[in-house]
């Protein structure tokens, strides 16, 4: 059977869509499993062993293309990518006009969508061969999961796998970024994508300097593209010079985060990625929710305003009033005591 996944992107979705491949790679190791992915969002997907194919499209290209009617060069050979299978089934797990539009152009013969509540873009499953109901309020790997069990029958496994592969290069990246901490180091990650999903940086600079004063660790700061300003701010804002910005690929990141003593940051691609690698998590969550979008581990924490009345299907990546981010600096390295272990015992590990 040949199965096309459509899940473009973003880092986050794509992490989140990982168990769905492992759970669908297990029950049919026979399968000839393509993926269709946005090719900003591919690094994470490359040379991963579940998979037979990874199509890495440009749809705003391809868009244009179709919609002037041009045959344009690279909009054509992005079809010819798509159809080189004669797909059995696709599964839509991004629920956009724009991915079940994809899965319609690859020509595969059934395609497998969320029934209307779950659409982000309702209007698509028009598009869709067949819907699949899943509960509200279900997390977004789960929810997957679920579409993954509609779809094929497979069970939902009761131990979540995350399938991403590095390289030596990969490794060897993650290991100069640890070089002056002695294997000892958390990952602060201020960046978030929307402004609203920020915590202070003068608050992640002083978090830096708790790591140091109670437990040792030295802190790794770690930015992306456009955010080396954010992560500078916390390097300045640190009084230990103990938080030390560092910029890695997305798989040396991960890397990274298999090691990691601890793991803080909001909901952003970074956060599901050392979710993925298993590390430590104290989730910094505003506007979105923990529920459904963070670590689906019992173990990891969220920390968040439940004090306020303004949280109920926000989402909103610009706020006036903005105070869902407003955390204090005690209650996030409460949750690192809780998530990691008391002052005393970390203390005695450590040495």
């Amino acid at each position: 059977m040949r199965i096309l996944i459509v899940k473009l992107g973003s880092i986050g979705d794509i992490v989140h869509t990982l168990p769905a491949l492992a759970a669908l790679r297990a029950a049919m190791p026979q399968a000839e499993i393509s993926w269709v992915v946005e090719r900003r969002s591919s690094e994470i997907l490359r040379d991963n062993p579940l998979l037979d194919r990874l199509i890495e499209v440009d749809t705003k290209a391809l868009r244009r293309g179709l919609m002037s009617g041009e045959t344009l060069r690279a909009p054509r050979q992005q079809l010819r990518r798509l159809r080189a299978s004669a797909f059995d089934l696709a599964l839509d797990f991004q629920g956009l006009l724009k991915s079940a539009s994809i899965a319609r152009l690859s020509g595969a013969r059934r395609i497998f969508g969320y029934s209307r509540p779950g659409l982000r873009e309702p209007a698509s499953a028009l598009l869709l061969s067949r819907t699949i109901a899943v509960p509200r309020q279900t997390h977004v790997i789960r929810k997957s999961l679920l579409l993954l069990q509609g779809a094929l029958g497979i069970p939902v496994p009761e131990d979540l796998s995350f399938p991403i592969s590095t390289t030596p290069a990969d490794d060897a990246e993650a290991v100069a970024a640890v070089e002056n901490t002695s294997g000892k180091y958390a990952i602060l990650n201020p960046g978030g994508g929307w402004p609203t999903k920020l915590w202070s940086v003068e608050r992640f600079g002083k978090l830096a300097d708790l790591l140091w004063a109670n437990y040792g660790i030295s802190s790794l700061v770690t930015y992306g593209p456009g955010e080396l300003e954010l992560a500078e701010a916390v390097r300045q804002s640190s009084v230990s010079g103990k938080a030390v910005p560092v910029s890695l690929s997305l798989k040396a990141f991960y890397a990274l985060a298999r090691k990691a003593s601890v793991y803080v940051g909001g909901d952003t691609g970074p956060t599901h990625i050392a979710v993925a690698a298993g590390a430590p998590i104290v989730g910094l969550f505003g506007p979105t929710e923990w529920w459904r979008n963070g670590s689906p581990r019992a173990e990891d924490i969220c920390v968040e305003r439940t004090d306020i009345d303004c949280r109920v299907d926000c989402h909103r990546r610009s706020c006036s009033k903005w105070i869902c981010m407003d955390i204090e600096v005690g209650h996030v390295m409460d949750a690192i005591d809780r998530r990691i272990g008391s002052h005393k015992k970390a203390q005695k590990f450590y040495d």
